[in-house]
């Protein structure tokens, strides 16, 4: 795929963040949108803004983690469209605090979400990704994806799992021969709200959690992570990394190797708010 004129494209949490910035891009890049969100506020804004690009859009207020809702949805746009090119699986939330305070519903929550709503949002499409014979899933992982963080467990486990997940099946689809690329992509610190409607456990400072991601780690603007996207996307890349900290951290794990858990722990105090 080379370019979004005319194409077919589905984005799951297009209600802020970098959904709302990846729909706008694509809408002024000539694509057809089908959204959805939880948020059905948030969702009519970002409707709003692509309709006066002059994009053809329709709307949907889904939980990606509800199996029929997601099997229902992607059947009524594609009958709507005639075809599907593209899905976004970008829909995400987190959860911060130390393992052992979590409960099992945090973790059925967020596996729910970042997990199996991208299980779901590519199995329901795929079909019609395929039958489009100029197809693409980029499935939206992140930085903790490639690294872990003290905090994070629940969030690193399910962008992990995207990542093992979304690179075996490009494996799939370049053996099976099916005209569909496969990108995984990894944000660093992108200003998004995803910190302030996360869940927190009960020893956690929320407000000193919020306002460090978003005062000090979340230092790229979303439309600018869209751009990022789309290029690699149409690049076909496998892996896209969205951030100069995703870039460096990244890297930087590579080359101490796993010793970089021990330099974490080392140093999370001076990173990380205190805890109550």
């Amino acid at each position: 795929m080379n370019t979004l004129e005319g194409k077919v494209v589905v984005i799951t949490g297009a209600g802020s963040g970098i959904g709302r910035a990846l729909a706008i891009e694509a809408a002024g890049a000539g694509a057809k949108l089908a959204l959805s969100d939880w948020d059905a506020e948030g969702l009519a804004e970002t409707v709003d803004l692509v309709k006066q690009i002059g994009a053809e859009v329709r709307s949907d207020v889904v939980d990606v983690s509800d199996r029929s809702a997601m099997a229902e949805w992607a059947t009524a746009v594609a009958e709507q469209f005639g075809q599907v090119n593209v899905v976004v699986n970008n829909a995400g939330v987190t959860v911060t605090g130390d393992f052992e305070e979590m409960t099992y519903e945090d973790f059925d929550w967020i596996v729910g979400v970042n997990f199996m709503g991208v299980i779901q949002g590519t199995k329901e499409f795929l079909p019609h990704l395929i039958a489009s014979g100029d197809g693409a899933v980029i499935n939206i992982s992140s930085l903790f994806g490639l690294i872990s963080m003290p905090g994070q467990s629940a969030y690193n486990a399910t962008k992990y799992a995207v990542r093992g997940f979304t690179e075996a099946l490009r494996e799939e689809m370049l053996i099976a021969g099916h005209p569909v690329t496969v990108t995984c992509v990894h944000p660093g610190g992108i200003k998004t709200g995803i910190s302030r409607h996360g869940r927190k456990t009960a020893s956690q400072d929320a407000e000193a959690i919020d306002n460090l991601f978003e005062k000090k780690l979340a230092r790229m603007r979303p439309e600018k992570a869209a751009s990022i996207i789309w290029k690699g996307m149409l690049a076909g890349r496998a892996r896209v990394l969205v951030g100069m900290d995703a870039h460096l951290i990244h890297h930087a794990a590579k080359l101490v190797g796993s010793r970089y858990q021990d330099v974490v722990a080392r140093g999370h105090k001076r990173v990380l708010p205190p805890t109550d």
